[in-house]
């Protein structure tokens, strides 16, 4: 099939919805449908079946689409190998970036890189960390930045160590923690409610309050985004637990970093994760590099 081809295949899969994979493609409705009855009659199948308002690929359609999928990663790591011979930094950069890293950290690198390396075009997928771990191993990405441990025998490089930090609007003692108001930080999955994934940073917290008290945290709300959990605390609204790269000059909160019962710190790792075979391709191979010797 044409490289069109299977990037309107893809994208209707994607879509479920023929008006909104037309205006992504950036052609008519008419035309997406004869293009896709063309391929059709092509291969003598029936992609999909129409419900109503609703569509619903056919088993050889569900086949076409990934077989599109590979098709389209192939053509990509194609043009990104060529441009590697030409000895020329360009082409395509897919980078899958955990939510917190993208917010408070990412912008300058990638300002940087690009500075660096004007010629190549980033695409930046941000989110859950084992979503983005999800997305490297069925090759959507090329690079993976994520906070957590996570299975990858492949290139695998620790950026950053980042405490874990009790947050107040006053100074607190520890021992008062268990009868104070606690903000609870939970980053929440909105695209797939029914598949939440593991939260490293919320396994972490417990395993230190269960080491430091007998009763639970007096939970009086949870919040889903740490600037929103910031703002509950700085109007005295309780005390938070979070990453401490989330805090910024200019918040105006006291501090105290988790410690383990020898005295160690608790810290959650930030990975760069990518495979060895990647590095053959110019753009992935400079930003490996920018990011070692920006952060290492």
């Amino acid at each position: 099939m044409k490289e069109q081809d299977c990037l309107l295949l893809v994208i209707l899969h994607e879509e479920q919805n023929i008006t909104k994979a037309a205006n992504r493609l950036f052609i008519s409705q008419p035309a997406l449908t004869y293009r896709l009855q063309q391929i059709e009659q092509e291969y003598d199948i029936k992609i999909l079946n129409r419900e109503g308002n609703k569509m619903r690929f056919t088993p050889e359609g569900e086949y076409l689409v990934e077989f599109s999928k590979n098709m389209l990663l192939e053509i990509s790591k194609m043009k990104d190998y060529i441009n590697t011979i030409k000895n020329d930094t360009q082409g395509r950069l897919r980078i899958g970036v955990s939510s917190n890293f993208a917010l408070y950290s990412l912008p300058p690198l990638i300002k940087k890189f690009l500075e660096l390396n004007p010629k190549v075009q980033v695409k930046i997928n941000s989110g859950w960390s084992s979503e983005i771990v999800q997305l490297l191993k069925e090759n959507d990405i090329q690079i993976g930045i994520v906070t957590g441990n996570y299975d990858w025998y492949e290139g695998k490089i620790l950026l950053h160590e980042d405490p874990i930090s009790i947050i107040s609007n006053r100074p607190v003692q520890l021992k008062e923690l268990p009868s104070l108001p606690m903000i609870s930080y939970q980053p929440n999955n909105l695209i797939r409610k029914t598949q939440k994934p593991s939260n490293p940073l919320s396994k972490l917290i417990e395993s230190w309050w269960q080491e430091n008290f007998t009763s639970p945290p007096l939970i009086s709300m949870e919040i889903d985004k740490v600037e929103t959990c910031k703002q509950m605390v700085e109007n005295h609204l309780g005390y938070a637990i979070v990453p401490k790269s989330c805090l910024t000059t200019h918040d105006s909160l006291y501090t105290y970093d988790l410690k383990r019962e020898n005295g160690e710190l608790i810290y959650r790792k930030t990975w760069l994760m990518f495979r060895e075979s990647s590095l053959e391709l110019s753009p992935v191979k400079s930003f490996v590099e920018h990011m070692k010797k920006a952060l290492l």
